[in-house]
């Protein structure tokens, strides 16, 4: 039985039961539940409904591609389309290039003669963000903003190709916002503000230490030993190397793999390891995990992968 209800994803469709319940029940009721309160509620819901998307990009390998992708589109944090998230994302998977300004859209550095040219004050913001406490602040006003004059350069040359997709999006996002406004009287400041900006704030914790550049691909990405409930919330994706390794291994077996190649994997990735946010707190609250203008050297050394294997289901 569990042999078949991992085969047919039963943990992940529970998490989306759950996440749009929570979603939905949180708009529904908002009258009755206090500000305060809203904030971290609509934070889960956003960011836990960011992870499902992650997981459908790369899992449900047994379920059909229009389904995953009817799981996944609603835009409940409003301002990035999923069929753009989708092809940036695996654009980010290209190991051999992760953490480059140039060819990883998920990179937190720059060139160094960008760098160079910004203004004390843009420096000082883009070093404000890699710190944790920055991160959770403007980290997700400076990310939209790359993401969105990233799709603007697109625009100007000529390329339109995501046009349609942000059609769609924008047409989504007004039945989201419909659904919110005017069905369940929520106002629209308030779910930005108290509901999407938390959320994606949150989120910006799971991926505050997952890269960093190194001469070797492999000790680009981190191993963070995230318990209950962080675990839950990012679906494993903490154990971020695991991830790279093997994209299309559901989060529930996640675990299982670091319990068997604990040493394996941490040799591997030079050990870069945290064990658990408490520790990236203690050590990033207030100062920079690196600065970032692009290091001088580019991918250099083996890149070579180890092979995991998870845990034969029983």
């Amino acid at each position: 039985m569990r042999s078949r209800w991992e085969r047919y994803e039963g943990p992940t469709w529970i998490v989306a039961l759950i996440v749009y319940g929570w979603w939905a029940a949180l708009v529904w009721f908002h009258a009755c539940i206090p500000w305060w309160l809203i904030i971290p509620l609509g934070a889960i819901a956003i960011a836990w409904h960011n992870s499902l998307q992650h997981e459908t990009i790369h899992a449900l390998v047994r379920v059909p591609q229009p389904v995953r992708f009817t799981v996944a589109f609603p835009p409940l944090g409003l301002f990035v389309p999923y069929p753009i998230y989708c092809r940036s994302h695996r654009e980010h998977h290209r190991d051999s290039r992760l953490t480059s300004p140039v060819d990883d859209p998920e990179s937190y550095y720059h060139r160094e003669d960008d760098w160079q040219r910004y203004s004390r004050a843009v420096r000082g913001a883009y070093l404000f963000n890699q710190t944790l406490i920055g991160r959770l602040t403007i980290g997700p006003l400076i990310s939209l903003n790359g993401f969105f004059r990233r799709e603007l350069r697109r625009f100007a040359a000529g390329d339109r190709s995501n046009l349609s997709t942000w059609g769609w999006h924008i047409v989504c996002v007004g039945a989201v916002l419909f659904w919110v406004g005017a069905i369940a009287r929520m106002p629209l400041w308030q779910y930005v503000f108290c509901v999407v900006y938390p959320g994606l704030s949150l989120g910006m914790l799971r991926s505050f230490s997952e890269h960093r550049y190194a001469a070797r691909p492999q000790h680009r990405t981190a191993l963070v030993e995230s318990r209950f409930p962080f675990n839950l919330l990012f679906l494993n994706n903490s154990l971020h190397l695991i991830h790279h390794l093997r994209p299309a291994l559901p989060w529930y077996r996640i675990p299982g793999v670091w319990r068997e190649s604990r040493t394996k994997l941490l040799d591997y990735n030079g050990r870069f390891y945290f064990a658990g946010y408490g520790a990236i707190a203690a050590r990033h609250a207030f100062r920079p995990s690196f600065v970032p203008a692009q290091p001088h050297a580019e991918a250099a050394g083996s890149s070579a992968r180890i092979n995991v294997r998870p845990a034969r289901a029983t």
